[in-house]
């Protein structure tokens, strides 16, 4: 048995020790006299004797048996020296007992640097700054450890404006400092970004002979990483002549948080050919580096390493890994980690929020955040800010405003980050009164207030808000930022204002940042849905790095103006690029693919849909079972529609629409009934589709009540709805009721309305209702050939040839010609177009031949009928 622990259990076992010992006894006095008591036999002498104990007792942080051995001291009336008394304050400072440890202090009668540091680092390390600052003025004489004592305490306040000031101080005053004091002074420049006073610094350690000292190397590496200097660091770190696991960790850190991911992994794996022992911070980057990355495999394998080297139940380890698992989108592993933490901190609970929050499951985060508040933690303004981006995503408006009330109860009241994240969640909820009341209260806003004020009118449709608040942020000094850009230049592309977009873009040339990847990309996006396809591709190739979302950009720039064959080309040259398409990008060409009926391309992007494991997005389901059934493939929209595991409205409509466009009327209404008993709701594309199921079939009666059930959802007929039932209404012969639906539209009629009244007065030969419709389209598009045709056809079907003949000369007299039909097909992926009386094409001659040999075919048997029946007579 050691020394130490022989005395601990004398100090327990003596007879002579009382058990407890009243306050007064703990008070220390020079002038005490010799205890009645008998003395302790058999140890050297009592200076000894308590030096060892009040050292056991710091080690083993055993407060009873230390302050009992104290009281004893005071009972044997013993003066101890002052090495005895700072190793009395020692105790109760490693036993967080500062007001036990001052008492003693003050009642020193003879003080030595050792007792001032000792009493200076326990407040330090309590965080108690003011009152270590006040003992470090009154020290007579101050060495290098009270500095760095001191200078040490302001730096893990993150106080690094105090460490430099004391820092230049210490200079001033011609004092030496050692390398401790440079690498805590390196750390604050490097946090401060102060580079050229870490270069000095380095400068300064090179002419104390600092440089090879180990914690000084380390400082260095990690100052450089922080500066984002890893090429600096790296070249450091391999002159280093020794190198310890912290040095390890710091050069990893940096290219982590350089966002040097994949070099950071190499490293860790360098470091354990090295086998250098693995910490808590190493760990921590690796992981970051896998959630980075996306590489859940690899971090499942670190994961597997750090419980084989005991850190399994290691809080910070633990909390690393569980933000791995859920930023790579695997919430079921990190909801495991989180579950078998021994001990959690607020931080556990942060990192599973987020992950929540991430993967669109703002429920559970919320569900998360009322846990986190039963517990000891409580909650800090991460966690509030993303309880409120939970209650955005879930649309919930009521349990944002409670959030709130707690907010303006607790010390975040004015935090600005918590009060951006309320902003933001008013503005994502639709309730814009709230959102403008708490702008108006942030006293000082940063780019983030300004940029969540802004996106939350773009969100809710009011752009000459956005636009206005973009100019009061201009004018109040604060620069727009990439993120600003993002939702500004959404404003003049939905609104074809090309004009405003072309002002936003000058000013983004003028900052600098117009050729960056995300204003560059915003930029692509809105001249495209502005139409301006030139501009947007100009620019497109003009950006210094292309991502993802410029592509998408153009090609669905492409799609929206109907040049289809263009965004495949495009979409061609994005896979050359080496470029991964998301599901954006499958979609748009998707949707390309059903517009021009290439169904072979459409298969091919749907098995690589299923390689990538993309088949269980909704969006992209929906777009599959569009694409399939406007390439007249119903068969296999029907199939990818019930093997769906998720089914949104859009779904639900594209199998409707499916169903309606060829002609099966019943099974659209059965899918309708079917969409209704899901609880889905549905929209207006819903009925849209349903009227035409009904159009079809010819259900007047059935039509008309859904028509009208429309407002029952809280949905206005709109143009189409009415074009619709025009239809319906004309097909069966209510042609009177059609016109008359027309006149009593709360908008005017359109031409297309009016077209689809003149095509079903074809059908039942209504002259009178069919001119007063070629009439109002001739007013809305004069120099429209169709009219002039079905007009025409309809005359001659009732045998009103001099208006058959009025009708011809009128278009020869406006220069009016019927333009050709087209139509198109794909053989061996390649499309091929045709129009009427076109000879073009370069197989036309084979072409004609096959099609005059098809048309003798189809003649024969009516040929081979009209002998039969000649003989019978």
């Amino acid at each position: 048995m050691r020394h130490g622990s022989r005395f601990l259990h004398l100090v327990y076992s003596s007879s002579k020790f009382p058990t407890r010992f009243p306050q007064t006894l703990l008070r220390t006095s020079s002038t005490c006299t010799a205890p009645t008591a008998a003395p302790i036999q058999n140890f050297p002498t009592k200076r000894t004797i308590f030096c060892y104990i009040f050292q056991e007792c710091t080690h083993q942080k055993a407060l009873g048996p230390g302050k009992q051995a104290h009281a004893r001291m005071i009972v044997f009336g013993f003066v101890p020296t002052v090495f005895v008394t700072n190793c009395l304050i020692q105790m109760y400072m490693k036993c967080s007992s500062l007001n036990y440890a001052h008492k003693v202090f003050d009642r020193m009668p003879q003080r030595d640097a050792v007792s001032w540091n000792t009493v200076i680092s326990g407040y330090c390390e309590r965080g108690e700054m003011v009152i270590a600052r006040s003992l470090f003025e009154l020290m007579p004489v101050k060495n290098a450890v009270s500095w760095n004592t001191l200078i040490s305490g302001y730096s893990r306040q993150g106080d690094h404006e105090e460490v430099i000031g004391m820092f230049l101080a210490l200079e001033r005053m011609g004092m030496l400092f050692d390398h401790i004091t440079l690498a805590v002074v390196l750390k604050s420049f490097s946090c401060l970004h102060y580079y050229s006073m870490c270069l000095l610094i380095h400068g300064l350690a090179v002419k104390m002979g600092s440089v090879n000292d180990m914690v000084t190397g380390c400082a260095l590496v990690d100052m450089y990483g922080k500066c984002s200097n890893v090429e600096d660091s790296f070249r450091f770190f391999n002159e280093m002549p020794e190198r310890n696991w912290i040095c390890w960790s710091a050069i990893i850190a940096g290219f982590v948080q350089n966002d040097k991911l994949v070099d950071g992994l190499q490293l860790f794996r360098e470091m354990q050919r090295h086998e250098i022992e693995v910490s808590q911070s190493t760990y921590a980057s690796v992981f970051r580096s896998c959630a980075g990355l996306s590489a859940r495999r690899y971090g499942c394998q670190l994961h597997g390493h750090a419980i084989k080297t005991d850190f399994a139940t290691d809080v910070i380890v633990g909390t690393a890994a569980l933000d791995m698992y859920a930023k790579c989108g695997t919430l079921t592993e990190a909801q495991m980690v989180f579950d078998l933490l021994s001990v959690r901190n607020l931080q556990s609970y942060n990192a599973l929020m987020v992950g929540y929050i991430q993967n669109n499951r703002g429920v559970e985060a919320l569900e998360l955040f009322q846990l986190l508040r039963r517990s000891d933690f409580g909650f800090d303004e991460t966690s509030l800010s993303v309880a409120f981006s939970a209650s955005a995503a879930i649309k919930g408006i009521s349990m944002g405003r409670q959030l709130h009330g707690l907010s303006l109860k607790s010390v975040f009241q004015s935090n600005i980050c918590v009060e951006n994240a309320i902003l933001d969640m008013y503005g994502k909820c639709g309730a814009m009164e709230g959102a403008q009341c708490v702008f108006d209260e942030i006293l000082g806003r940063d780019a983030v207030s300004w940029n969540a004020i802004i996106a939350a009118y773009e969100q809710n449709g009011d752009a000459e808000a956005t636009l206005g608040f973009y100019a009061s942020m201009i004018h109040s000094g604060v620069e727009p930022d990439e993120f600003t850009y993002g939702s500004v230049l959404k404003v003049p592309a939905g609104d074809e204002a090309y004009h405003q977009g072309m002002v936003i873009h000058g000013r983004a040339i003028k900052t600098g940042i117009a050729m960056q990847s995300f204003v560059g990309g915003s930029l692509v996006d809105m001249y495209c849905k502005c139409g301006m396809m030139d501009e947007a591709l100009m620019l497109h190739d003009r950006v210094k790095e292309n991502n993802l979302a410029s592509w998408n950009a153009i090609i669905s720039g492409y799609s929206m103006l109907k040049r289809e064959e263009e965004a495949q080309n495009f979409f061609s040259m994005m896979l050359e690029m080496g470029l991964k398409p998301d599901n954006f990008t499958y979609a748009t060409v998707l949707d390309t693919c059903a517009n021009i009926a290439t169904i072979g391309l459409g298969k091919q992007i749907h098995a690589q849909i299923i390689k990538k494991e993309l088949q269980s997005d909704v969006y992209i389901i929906s777009t599959l079972v569009d694409m399939y059934s406007k390439c007249g493939s119903m068969q296999d929209s029907v199939l990818l529609f019930q093997k769906a595991t998720k089914r949104d409205f859009v779904a639900w409509n594209a199998i409707i629409c499916g169903y309606a466009y060829h002609g099966f009327g019943e099974e659209a209404l059965e899918v309708f009934k079917n969409m209704k008993k899901e609880n889905v709701k549905p929209n207006h594309a819903t009925f849209l589709a349903v009227l035409r199921a009904c159009g079809h079939m010819g259900l007047v009666d059935e039509g008309l009540s859904y028509f009208y059930s429309m407002e029952s959802y809280g949905l206005d007929p709109l143009l189409e709805h009415y074009s619709c039932m025009v239809d319906i209404l004309g097909r069966c012969g209510y042609l009177l009721k059609a016109l008359e639906l027309i006149e009593e539209m709360p908008f005017e009629a359109d031409d297309t309305i009016w077209r689809t009244l003149l095509s079903v007065c074809k059908i039942y030969g209504n002259i009178e209702v069919a001119e007063k419709a070629a009439n109002a389209i001739m007013q809305l598009d004069p120099e429209d050939s169709s009219v002039y045709i079905l007009l025409n056809n309809i005359y001659a079907d009732a045998g009103m040839w001099d208006k058959v003949s009025l009708m011809r000369k009128t278009m020869r007299y406006n220069n009016i010609k019927k333009e050709p039909g087209c139509s198109w097909i794909e053989v061996l992926s390649e499309v091929h177009t045709f129009l009427a009386n076109e000879k073009a094409h370069p197989n036309c001659e084979d072409m004609y031949k096959n099609l005059h040999i098809l048309y003798d075919e189809i003649m024969l048997p009516m040929h081979v009928s009209d002998t039969i029946c000649t003989w019978e007579h």
